[in-house]
């Protein structure tokens, strides 16, 4: 308990002393976004801020997690997306430079152990995908788990990165996930009898309510709409999410439900891109974010509905067996598209 309440102390203390220190040296150097570019009418603010998840984590989880080849892992992925981030944010690097280098990422990140080998379908049965590889380098490379790998990884960091249009928004739905994550890992730990297993879920436990506590003096900044994370935050707060749902034991259902109303989003939107002939890459105005902002919603409003929604789903994440995650999930399906082509077509006809 002790341990809890210091690792509290010192996450938070430490993440907002980093944001006041880092949203001052930012601004003498420049590093401020143009707000005149989408639309918004306020000051300049610091962006790139997200730098501060991964410090605080490293110094955090350094000297209060056990070290592990996973956590060693963590510290070096968890550098480079954050580093990469931080360099596109300067340069604008194009969507498909940027797909490219997640995909290598991803690649080399199930080549050192972070992988999906297998699911679990909604009969329960177990799909073992280990079994079509090859070798190289010596190295046994299973063809199907290393896809279905990078799929994750890429739908994760597109699912939270489309979030951030809206401040507030991905800052506090990645503060409830690892919340749920570390709250998965106290009940493995209940259930679990086995000495490693116990131990992972005392690891996954540290690792997300860590997490938890850097971001809540980051959301009371983010919602006042005084620092941007931008994609060098959101690239390490999905870099880290979709590595614990891996790690947790391959919790990819439950991390769906949990960022469910994203989770069909980013499929809605991705389909309808395609529909119209545009590429799925190309960033635009049409999530569900957008689309209630443009019924004369405050942004206040906008999250508020989006939080609301949420927290149902959240819940049933922890408290739900298969059959009925699947029934809630389907009903995410429906409320959100039902809301964007609501949505669609009131604005349709009001444009006529």
């Amino acid at each position: 308990m002790l341990d809890i309440f210091i690792t509290f102390l010192v996450s938070i203390l430490l993440s907002y002393s980093l944001i006041l220190v880092f949203s001052k040296l930012f601004k003498k150097l420049d590093i401020v976004d143009n707000p005149k570019k989408y639309n918004k009418k306020r000051k300049p603010i610091p962006y790139s801020m997200g730098v501060i998840f991964f410090l605080v984590f490293f110094l955090v989880s350094y000297f209060f997690v056990e070290h592990n080849y996973k956590l060693y892992l963590l510290w070096f992925f968890g550098f480079v997306v954050t580093f990469i981030s931080f360099i596109d944010d300067r340069l604008d690097v194009s969507a498909k430079i940027r797909l490219l280098i997640q995909i290598l990422i991803w690649a080399v990140i199930w080549i050192t152990s972070i992988k999906i080998g297998y699911i679990s379908n909604i009969f329960g049965w177990i799909i073992d995908l280990q079994t079509y590889n090859f070798e190289f380098l010596n190295q046994t490379i299973y063809i199907i788990p290393l896809i279905f790998t990078i799929i994750w990884y890429v739908f994760i960091f597109n699912a939270i990165n489309w979030t951030d249009w809206i401040q507030g928004n991905t800052s506090w739905l990645s503060i409830i996930s690892f919340f749920i994550l570390f709250l998965l890992g106290y009940i493995l730990f209940g259930r679990d009898d086995n000495n490693e297993l116990l131990k992972n879920s005392v690891f996954i436990m540290k690792l997300s309510i860590i997490l938890v506590w850097i971001l809540i003096p980051f959301w009371y900044f983010d919602v006042r709409e005084k620092i941007l994370m931008w994609d060098t935050g959101t690239m390490f707060l999905w870099f880290m999410l979709a590595s614990l749902a891996i790690i947790s034991g391959w919790k990819i259902a439950t991390v769906l439900v949990v960022f469910g109303i994203y989770t069909v989003d980013t499929i809605y939107v991705i389909l309808r891109r395609i529909y119209n002939k545009k590429s799925p890459m190309n960033w635009d105005f049409t999530h569900l974010h957008h689309r209630l902002l443009d019924l004369w919603l405050k942004r206040k409003q906008v999250l508020s509905l989006i939080f609301s929604l949420s927290f149902f789903f959240w819940i049933t994440a922890l408290f739900l067996d298969r059959t009925w995650k699947i029934i809630v999930f389907v009903i995410i399906i429906f409320v959100v598209i039902f809301i964007n082509e609501l949505i669609r077509l009131v604005m349709k006809k009001w444009k006529k």
